[in-house]
């Protein structure tokens, strides 16, 4: 009998990794699968002893994310406290892969289920979200165990073979430690974030920011940042002194270090400048040479790799692990995420120097360590987790395009963990001049070792002329140096990720999340050497926080809830009592926090401005007839001194006054709202604030087609011709003479009739064919291009020659060309479509949708 496996990664990629590494003679057929973005690849081979037919396919990352319910998303409804004993919810990821329902299909008639998913806790809770879909459709064939789990560190074919054969089950404490840290940081992370975001906003006009957000990652994050600000700004520097001399020997003047290195008493300096200067021989009273070295470098982790990447390459810590997790799923490096510096006793070091064997750059030193022997490997840390981030195969500049430069580095330092320490003679000259001592050091390597491939590590000869003891050599220069103190300099981002692994603050796979966050969120601003130097919104958030309650921001409470979570992934704690704790925790430093936000308070007042004060008067508001003012700078809003309210506002785009005219629904005067791309349309900020029409209007809407406001100045025309929107163009009846017609979801634009229409005037009439809205145009005289001259016609956009004609897409995608009385109204080019006759069910459907669409009408 044959049964099936359906075997899932991570990503489609991965997928199709394994099919061409496990299948017999690499074949294996390839069909499309329920979800958009997951193809299936099949193959028969064998499972254990039996004939099997594989469906290999995967998911997209997570399956699943977790929210509130519904009811408590509205910001203005809510009290942020109720958030800590709300319920959560496990909505899709990503509704339009249809996840679920993919593993549901492939699942049905399968024996077993082989989980390929990344080899860590976040790949382990998506093990689990897949087969909460998969299990239930699983036939009885597969006996007692169903379930498995591959263990693999690379996509390379040997390991993904060895990985194959040695299958394990998934680990159901390491997926729940996942949801107790995601819902700890959802709960403490909205509460927070919602009441000081609506406080702070409510008051002042330059934050600068969307959000004013708090994490229990993201804010220790900063505190590093600010506490270094601090010492920054509290440093008083100090005078000290140095007795600066010079030696000539050999014709080269050499510089001497003083024993005493430096004095911070100017007279004592003083004192010991003249005690030397009168002698004008330095005496040499010792000669010692000593062979030193260099150890090797450690085997690289995830946070050495960052750092490395940041100090060497100038990239940022996001940046760096996007490009190393793209060479891993492109097989060229083992997993990026692991805490582990240290080789397994089972690793084949050998096999990986040979992988490198033949590269253009550094494949003679591969061959080179090879025949001479590889070092034994410095000893590190094993974390049980995956091995150090090694290069699994060789690759070229042309290959990888700029994520060469990380391979490289990741490679050359590999090469360097298996490679000799540097070995070199260290030289040591003491002399005496009138009783004080001082001395010269040279250097000569005898060994480059592993600085021979490593290029930040290599070192050079510093070379010293030979001395006698007793010699007394002529003293050229003595001067007496002046120097200040100097304050630390600003943390960078190598400097931040090493407090975090120290404090332990995130993990291996969010570090650079974090950092990326309080960059987005304008806490820091990144400078030259890629130094973090705080805002003053971060650091006045850590001064209050600090005012209020240290411990929001010191690292040792989320280090704590780090470390409950590790106990629920080693399946030493239960999740809901970890969950349970911090969050009874959190509340009550959350009321404490609300009662004396004051305090916060206090300090933003002396850096910020009041929302009067930076906002500019603009309309008038419809209850109190007073003057609405605008905040430009993000958020933008309006707001009502008189009313004490505020209207939120689009973020993108310029506001000015629209013909004084006045929205029907509440008298509010209409803003006029333009963005760069050239789409334009007013609003009324108590409709757009607060919806009259049910429920918020989906995000990234930007206009109600049922609100009058739109029904007379941004009249439907049609459903948009974008791929995956939902939006309907609508014609901007203030864009004339260079008519435009705009979409009220996304960015598409059609410019219609440009300079040759006078009047364009939306009908109540539809197309018999296709359901769009008719236009009734009046041209300019000398530029209709109607036969005989005419001047006026009624007509579809979509199916009238000569309208199709003059309309064009300004957003790059081509409006439908098409022969009069074919087709529909989305514009996809397809004939034969006035009944349904040659239709596809999807277009099938669509008409429907419109003809519903028309009935409403």
């Amino acid at each position: 009998m044959v049964v099936t496996v359906l075997m899932v990664a991570e990503k489609p990629s991965i997928a199709q990794t394994l099919a061409d590494a496990l299948s017999p003679g690499h074949k294996y057929t390839t069909r499309t699968g329920v979800s958009p973005a997951c193809k299936v690849f099949e193959y028969e081979g064998d499972f254990y002893g039996q004939r099997a037919w594989f469906k290999v396919t995967s998911c997209a990352g997570h399956v699943y994310s977790i929210d509130f319910p519904p009811e408590y998303n509205n910001w203005d409804r809510v009290d942020p406290l109720t958030l800590f004993g709300a319920p959560t919810v496990k909505m899709e990821a990503n509704p339009k892969l249809r996840m679920p329902k993919h593993f549901q299909t492939e699942a049905k008639g399968c024996a077993y289920l082989v989980l390929w998913l990344d080899c860590d806790r976040e790949g382990e809770n998506i093990c689990y979200e897949v087969m909460d879909n998969a299990v239930p459709y699983l036939s009885s064939a597969g006996g007692q165990q169903q379930v498995w789990r591959a263990q693999f560190s690379s996509l390379a074919p040997v390991d993904l073979k060895r990985a194959m054969a040695s299958l394990g089950s998934p680990n159901k404490d390491m997926s729940d430690s996942v949801d107790a840290r995601a819902e700890m940081d959802l709960k403490l992370g909205c509460a927070f974030t919602r009441f000081q975001t609506k406080y702070f906003q409510g008051k002042y006009g330059d934050l600068d920011t969307n959000l004013v957000s708090y994490g229990p990652c993201q804010t220790p994050t900063l505190w590093f940042c600010v506490r270094r600000s601090d010492e920054i700004n509290s440093f008083q520097p100090e005078s000290y002194y140095t007795i600066d001399v010079a030696i000539l020997k050999a014709g080269r003047d050499l510089d001497l270090q003083w024993d005493r290195g430096q004095v911070f008493d100017m007279p004592i300096a003083s004192m010991f400048m003249n005690l030397i200067q009168d002698n004008a021989r330095a005496v040499v009273t010792d000669i010692s040479q000593k062979e030193d070295r260099m150890a090797r470098p450690q085997a690289l982790n995830t946070v050495a790799m960052l750092k490395m990447a940041s100090t060497r390459l100038g990239l940022g810590p996001q940046q760096a692990m996007h490009m190393a997790e793209r060479l891993y799923l492109d097989g060229y490096l083992t997993y990026p995420r692991t805490e582990t510096n240290t080789y397994p006793k089972n690793f084949d070091l050998q096999g990986a120097v040979r992988a490198q064997a033949g590269h253009h750059a550094w494949g003679a030193y591969s061959q080179d360590l090879l025949s001479r022997g590889l070092a034994k490997a410095r000893e590190g840390v094993d974390m049980g987790d995956h091995p150090p981030i090694t290069p699994v195969r060789a690759a070229s500049e042309s290959q990888l395009g700029d994520a060469y430069r990380l391979y490289e580095m990741i490679t050359r330092h590999f090469l360097a963990t298996v490679s000799a320490d540097c070995k070199f003679l260290r030289t040591r000259v003491n002399f005496d001049i009138n009783g004080e001592g001082f001395s010269l050091s040279g250097r000569k390597v005898i060994d480059p070792g592993f600085t021979a491939i490593q290029r930040s590590g290599e070192m050079e000869d510093v070379v010293i002329p030979d001395f006698s003891k007793g010699e007394a050599v002529e003293v050229k220069k003595v001067s007496m140096g002046s120097h200040k103190t100097r304050a630390p300099p600003y943390l960078s981002e190598s400097d931040l990720l090493s407090l975090m692994e120290k404090h332990g603050i995130g993990t291996d796979a969010s570090m650079a999340t974090h950092i990326n966050n309080i960059c987005e969120r304008n806490y820091v601003k990144l400078a030259d050497g890629r130094r973090l130097i705080p805002t003053q919104l971060g650091i006045a958030l850590v001064h209050g926080y600090q005012m209020v309650d240290n411990e929001l921001v010191i690292p040792k409470v989320r280090a704590n809830m780090e470390k409950n979570c590790t106990l629920v992934a080693e399946g030493k704690a239960d999740i809901m009592p970890v969950v349970q704790h911090c969050l009874r925790l959190f509340r009550d430093k959350f009321i404490y926090y609300v009662a004396n936000v004051d305090l916060v308070d206090q300090l933003f007042e002396t850096i910020f401005k009041s929302l009067e004060a930076a906002g500019r008067p603009l309309s008038r508001c419809g209850d109190c007839q007073r003057y609405l003012s605008v905040v430009d700078r993000k958020p933008v809003r309006m707001f009502c001194k008189t009313c004490n309210r505020i209207f939120k506002m689009p973020q993108n785009g310029q506001m000015k006054l629209y013909k004084e005219l006045k929205c029907p629904l509440d008298n509010f005067e209409l803003v006029f709202v333009s963005n760069k791309v050239g789409k334009s349309y007013p609003i009324c900020p108590m409709c757009y604030d607060d919806p009259p029409f049910g429920a918020r209007e989906e995000q990234g809407k930007h206009w109600n087609l049922d609100h009058p406001i739109y029904k007379k100045y941004r009249p439907a025309v049609m459903s948009c011709i974008a791929d995956n929107c939902s939006g309907t163009l609508c014609l901007d009846v203030d864009s004339g003479p260079k008519w435009q017609i705009d979409c009220n979801v996304c960015l598409q634009q059609l410019a219609i009739f440009e300079d040759k229409a006078h009047k364009i005037k939306v009908t109540s009439d539809h197309c018999e064919e296709c359901s769009s809205v008719l236009l009734e145009v009046v041209f300019s005289k000398g530029k209709s291009p109607l036969p005989d001259g005419q001047m006026e016609k009624k007509a579809c956009l979509v199916c009238d020659e000569v309208f199709n004609a003059h309309t064009v897409s300004k957003t790059g995608k081509n409006f439908f060309r098409r022969n009069p009385g074919k087709g529909k109204g989305k514009g996809k080019g397809k004939k034969g479509k006035g009944k349904g006759k040659g239709m596809s069910e999807e277009d099938k459907a669509e008409q429907r949708g419109r003809e519903l669409a028309r009935q409403k009408k």
